[in-house]
């Protein structure tokens, strides 16, 4: 039979498969001097808020309607899903509405509002003037606040003592699951270890776990960790389980024992457990999302470098990656147009550092791999996506395309930069480097070695192959798959996204900025969680619901009521868990509710 491999088997390994979770944002909203419709009274004001895709309009939500107020501060929050991959064009009317069915399309127009909800989430103080009529008239004031409240990671090292064996011509080969119950009882895989092979008394390799995934952020939350044995066939044995809470994890300390008992077994007369599960280390620490960290004054740092090289083909040629005169843009003007129309919400000053490589400039004509687009080599910052293709439209005309294909000078300029900003000892900088090119890179080796090193510091590098390249050995650089190394050097971690655009030819630009800067938001918080760096300024803090908002007729431990009986399990007193009977944290508060009678549209 095939050795199977040590860690990570199809369906085993790390983190489980589902979808990445969303981003929750709760607006509140407030106005200023708004137009007075009314002529008895002063307007009675509702917000309503839209998405824009191209001319249409959905709505999303509305506030409640305020009687005669000019100065509306609305109580109803409205909640949004937040993509940072995505360019969410947003629209807020504010409307006086008198007709009692709240039809706003019998309303009088106030204003309105357009705008991105990535300017709003990075922004302290979101105030723009409202338009009426091609005029300002009042003013509208957004907060944004993420759900889900403050969240923390799970550090843990566990081993196995004398587990059971299962296999007929081996011992076992261990691994485990560890599940959060969710409202209705039943219970969501929230991570799987790999699988170690042929042993009782596994050491499985230090995991990390945000509690959001593990139990929702509750303390209470009942978490079941079940050790199976894993078999190739995909019909893995269970050994046994134990039951334990976010609350007793933090209590506990190394050697807390948790003893493995299988449901199957335990009635029987003489059994105790099947194997000890013990923790080696256990830290829990505050981690912060990446919207706390944009929310708390974190930068995003947009860096442009661009292919100059002869394979191109000459600009002047209709055939030429660079050309100009085309009835679309070129290859080159989109990427940098979609993925940087993403980008720039996040950067307050939107000036963009650009360079081109593999090119000769005059007037001696020598080969460069590092140039400024502007051609100022002691400013490379250009003004916002039209400056940078301001920029590079102008350098196509005035430079020689040549070669080599070399990255890496520019990789180390931008990792030179992100060494700097550590010096702030707080998350205030992060640098994204987005690499154009067609071809596959002559300094390959170079380039690794540059990647690996930057891989230690807040920046990012998305590199999108343009053109009809065989760009296979690019995708080696994308470290999804394995670990990037050469030699005995390995990244710490993966900040590479590669991508061919030729993928993208028959898409939307917003297909392909999605695509490269999924993995953006992770990559900006995990790096700074890990150097335990906090967001350099302060954090909006949620508000408690307005008060008729509030309902008590349904608390949440009527929801959890059946718990008790399911898990039938109480934490161990004295360090492990021998018997799996009545556990149920008792549960205090109430779930909010919206009352029906508060006049909410």
């Amino acid at each position: 039979m095939q050795e199977p491999p040590p860690y990570a088997p199809p369906g085993v390994g790390g983190a489980p498969p589902p979808a990445a979770m969303v981003s929750k944002v709760d607006m509140t909203i407030s106005c200023e001097g708004l137009r007075d419709a009314d002529v008895f009274s002063k307007s009675d004001p509702i917000c309503v808020l839209y998405s824009l895709d191209g001319n249409r309009r959905r709505e999303i939500g509305r506030t409640e309607r305020i009687d005669d107020n000019l100065n509306p501060k609305f109580q109803k929050q409205i909640t949004i899903d937040y993509h940072f991959e995505e360019v969410q064009r947003l629209a807020f009317y504010l409307f006086d509405i008198d007709d009692k069915d709240n039809d706003v399309s019998k309303a009088d127009f106030l204003g309105k509002c357009e705008c991105t909800l990535g300017q709003i989430v990075s922004s302290t103080n979101f105030k723009r003037p409202l338009d009426y009529q091609g005029r300002n008239y009042g003013s509208i004031s957004i907060q944004a606040q993420e759900q889900g409240g403050m969240q923390k990671s799970v550090k843990l090292t566990l081993k196995g003592v004398k587990l059971d064996k299962k296999d007929w011509f081996g011992k076992s080969d261990p691994f485990l699951e560890f599940h959060r119950q969710l409202l209705d009882g039943s219970y969501a895989l929230a991570h799987r270890t790999e699988f170690i092979k042929n042993t009782l008394n596994p050491r499985w390799k230090p995991m990390k776990i945000n509690t959001r995934r593990l139990c929702d952020n509750n303390p209470d939350t009942v978490i079941r960790v079940e050790c199976f044995d894993w078999n190739s066939n995909g019909s893995h044995d269970l050994i046994g389980e134990f039951y334990t809470t976010l609350a007793e994890l933090e209590q506990s300390s190394a050697g807390k024992t948790f003893a493995c008992v299988h449901p199957k077994k335990k009635s029987k007369r003489g059994y105790r457990h099947s194997g000890e599960i013990v923790i080696e280390q256990i830290t829990v620490s505050r981690e912060y999302s990446f919207l706390e960290y944009i929310q708390g004054g974190c930068e995003l740092n947009f860096v442009v470098g661009i292919d100059f090289t002869g394979s191109n083909g000459d600009p002047r040629d209709p055939s030429s990656l660079h050309y100009l005169g085309g009835s679309s843009p070129n290859q080159y003007t989109q990427a940098i147009t979609a993925v940087g129309n993403v980008i720039q919400d996040y950067d307050s000053d939107q000036m963009y550092p650009a360079f081109g490589f593999g090119a000769r400039l005059p007037p001696t004509w020598q080969v460069s791999h590092q140039f400024s687009l502007n051609g100022n080599p002691q400013d490379p910052n250009c003004q916002g996506i039209p400056g940078i293709l301001g920029a590079y439209h102008q350098c196509i005309n005035s430079v020689q395309l040549y070669g080599p294909t070399n990255a890496s000078p520019i990789i180390g300029n931008v990792a030179k930069m992100a060494r700097e900003a550590l010096h702030q000892q707080q998350a205030k900088d992060y640098y994204i480097l987005l690499l154009i090119t067609d071809g596959i890179l002559t300094d390959m080796d170079q380039t690794i070695h540059m990647i690996i090193e930057a891989s230690e510091l807040p920046m990012s590098i998305i590199i999108i192959g343009v053109g009809n390249a065989d760009f296979d050995d690019m995708e080696r650089l994308d470290g999804d798959d394995e670990v990037l190394s050469i030699g005995t050097r390995k990244a710490k971690r993966d900040i590479v996204q590669f991508v061919p655009f030729r993928d993208f030819k028959n898409a939307t630009p917003a297909r392909l900025a999605a695509c490269v800067l999924d993995e953006l938001p992770g990559q900006v918080s995990d790096y700074f969680n890990s150097k335990g760096m906090e967001p350099p300024g302060d954090i909006p803090q949620a508000e408690p619901p307005p008060s008729y908002y509030r309902s008590t007729s349904m608390s949440m431990s009527s929801r959890r009521g059946s718990i008790a009986s399911q898990t039938g399990y109480q934490p161990s007193r004295q360090g492990s868990i021998a018997s799996q009977q009545g556990f149920m944290a008792s549960r205090q508060g109430s779930v909010v509710s919206r009352s029906a009678n508060s006049r909410l549209i």
